[in-house]
């Protein structure tokens, strides 16, 4: 019967704690799109822009994101994006970078 007294900890899909973190979501929620953005862009040669950029802002976000997280799951979330952002950046930098045929 002990169980019953302690209090419901994964109550919430990130907030481990209890409580609400509107930022870090949103952080989250960003990172994640751009590093799928990337990481898919970064598949076709044409889309080497795209995928730069987005990885670029998609690791931006993310870093600043862990800086201000608060719990292990948004943590964990930040490095799935975060990840897929920085493969994806350096795909499209392989395959012509930031500027690359935009600026001569």
């Amino acid at each position: 019967m002990a169980q019953t007294l302690r209090p419901n900890t994964a109550g919430g899909l990130f907030a481990t704690d209890g409580k609400p973190h509107p930022v870090q979501h949103a952080l989250l929620a960003v990172t994640l799109v751009l590093g799928i953005t990337s990481l898919i862009a970064a598949m076709f040669d044409h889309l080497h822009l795209l995928s730069s950029w987005a990885g670029l802002a998609g690791i931006l976000a993310g870093a600043y994101g862990q800086w201000i997280s608060e719990t292990t799951r948004e943590r964990f979330g930040l490095i799935l994006g975060l990840g897929a952002a920085a493969i994806g950046f350096f795909l499209g930098m392989s395959q012509g970078g930031l500027f690359g045929g935009v600026i001569d």
